[in-house]
């Protein structure tokens, strides 16, 4: 068990494109029956939200973690301006917690200016 808490440990907490406007979803992961965290995925190659979760769900159980989707929206991710606009919603998974996620982007870009909002898609 201590294994797969030190996976989860090692699982970013963001991974996104580094420019341009994607897809993203909210994935809380787990160890089994274990805590969990909230992760933001987001990258440009995904047609659809759940291309991204399956990426995800499929890469962390190959290390013994659990993946379920809290929802998805858009990233409009300008690093010449130093800014990421959090919007929009999933048809499949519905809409993520756009606050939850601008905190995730918060932490990991520190020096950029992060909005969001529920309009727009």
């Amino acid at each position: 068990m201590a294994a797969v808490a030190a996976a989860l440990s090692r699982v970013p907490e963001v991974e996104i494109d580094g420019g341009g406007v994607f897809k993203y979803v909210l994935v809380r992961v787990r160890a089994a029956g274990g805590p969990g965290k909230d992760v933001v995925r987001g990258h440009g190659w995904a047609e659809y939200h759940a291309d991204l979760f399956e990426r995800t769900a499929e890469e962390l159980a190959q290390q013994g973690l659990v993946c379920e989707c809290l929802g998805g929206g858009r990233l409009s991710h300008r690093p010449e301006e130093r800014k990421i606009h959090v919007y929009g919603y999933s048809v499949g998974f519905g809409r993520a917690d756009h606050a939850v996620t601008t905190e995730k982007l918060k932490a990991e870009y520190p020096d950029y200016e992060i909005t969001w909002a529920n309009e727009g898609y």
